[in-house]
Order: structure tokens, then sequence, then C-alpha cells
């Protein structure tokens, strides 16, 4: 049975698929990739030629962010998809629907990473319930993220206030 790995962006106008193992899983902290992401760094895995990769809802937007990448996001939401280069195509590893089953193995770019990136780990943490202040601002959170799993069609058509599923 041929492996199959699903997910999209967080509105859900594009998802994808790829049929086949996915390639090496990195985090890669150039400054280009900490832009791209918004972020600290970038969490990409490779697709080899190998497998395949099938957009099944919508298209990709892309910005040429240097003369050898092309950067894919979806044009209705931002989510940062791919990495476009001449050795191939990479996809965001949070943009999976269990990003859980792609640790990364290598860094890249670690000439610009951040000073404190390695000891985040050590930074007090707290679950999101226990923030007693915000809990009357939880309550109320509608989301209108895509969930982790393909759906037949998205958004669900809305009938009253409460209408998210």
């Amino acid at each position: 049975m041929t492996e199959i790995h699903t997910g999209g962006c967080q509105c859900g106008a594009l998802r994808f698929k790829v049929e086949g193992p996915l390639g090496e899983a990195s985090i890669c902290h150039c400054r280009m990739c900490q832009k791209a992401f918004g972020g600290f760094y970038a969490p990409l895995v490779s697709v080899p030629e190998t497998s395949r990769l099938v957009w099944t809802r919508g298209s990709l937007k892309h910005f040429q962010s240097s003369n050898h990448a092309t950067r894919g996001f979806c044009a209705d939401c931002g989510t940062p998809l791919t990495y476009e280069a001449p050795d191939g195509i990479a996809l965001a590893i949070g943009t999976f629907d269990d990003p859980s089953q792609i640790p990364p193995s290598i860094q890249f770019g670690v000439e610009a990473k951040l000073p404190y990136a390695d000891s985040m780990a050590q930074i007090p943490e707290r679950v999101t319930e226990d923030d007693m202040e915000a809990a009357p601002f939880l309550a109320s959170l509608v989301s209108f993220q895509h969930p982790d799993h393909d759906t037949e069609t998205w958004p669900p058509v809305r009938t009253g206030a409460n209408d998210n599923e």
C-alpha cells in the first residue's frame, strides 16, 4: 500500500496529497525563510521525485523570493506552503494534517539562527486553558480554520451564528 500524506492551508482553499514517502525533513534558519514564514525558522520536508504531489483543492499563488527559489502560498489566508528550487519542492511541515509524524533531522542556514532559538525549550510553559484572564475570550472563540482532514467541500454552509462544523 502506498503512503499517503495530506494537508493544506489554514482556510481550506488549498489542499494537497503526497502519494509515496516523504524526503528529508529540515529546519532552515536563513533570513529569507524567517521572513517567508514570519517565524524563527522554516520547517520543511522534501517531496522526492519518486513520490507524487497532487493539489486536490485550489491553486498556489507564487512569490519569486530569489533568482533560484519560488515560494507557494495561499492567496486567501497567506499560509506558506512550498519552497520550490531547481533541486525539487519542499512542503511546510506545519501544513500537514499530522505534522507530529515529520520530525526534522537537520538544520540549515544556522549562520542566521536567532540567538535564543536553542534556549526556547527553557521558557516557562502554560496550557492555553490555564490562562484564566483569557477564559471569557476563549469560551467565545469560534474557529473558522479548516480541520486536519480532507473535506468534500469547504467552507461549510453556515446557517446560524455558531455553525462551524
